[in-house]
């Protein structure tokens, strides 16, 4: 009897494990959108498709997404999306992506590094610069008078430009 109920048992978690990625895809597997010409930042209001050298996203669980002119407008509403959508919450994010700088492709913005304080300038002024590599960081901060590179994760609320 131990052996069939251990047979179906294995079954059973085999079977979950193979439709569970159907019903919640990870956040890895998630592509960026084409964003509209219609779409505003959601922080400052501007459109974001005048800007597609900055633009960033953040897509929702439910597949919506928001887009944004900048990463330190976007990075506004990650610390804070209640403020801009009350019924938003950080756990309703399943995916960020912001337009890196040497390449323009849209790329994880989780895998990024950012180097603050540069002289490049965004649409919104002071920015957060996102490259896609430790060494291109630091290369960029020196060719632009950068302050300093931190990962997505260490970025605080106090880091983001105003």
């Amino acid at each position: 009897m131990r052996k069939i109920s251990t047979k179906v048992f294995m079954l059973l978690a085999a079977a979950a494990l193979l439709t569970a990625p159907a019903l919640s895809p990870a956040a890895g597997d998630k592509k960026p959108v084409i964003v509209k010409k219609t779409d505003k930042c959601q922080v400052c209001g501007m459109f974001v498709a005048k800007y597609k050298e900055w633009t960033t996203e953040i897509i929702f669980q439910d597949g919506s997404y928001v887009a944004f002119d900048g990463p330190k407008d976007m990075m506004k509403y990650y610390f804070s999306p209640g403020k801009f959508n009350p019924s938003r919450k950080q756990a309703d994010i399943q995916a960020l992506f912001v337009t890196e700088y040497y390449s323009a492709a849209l790329m994880d913005a989780r895998k990024m590094f950012y180097v603050l304080g540069s002289d490049v300038l965004g649409p919104m002024g002071a920015e957060l610069i996102p490259v896609e590599t430790e060494a291109k960081a630091k290369e960029f901060m020196k060719d632009h008078k950068g302050k300093k590179v931190l990962r997505f994760g260490e970025i605080t609320r106090e880091d983001i430009p105003e």
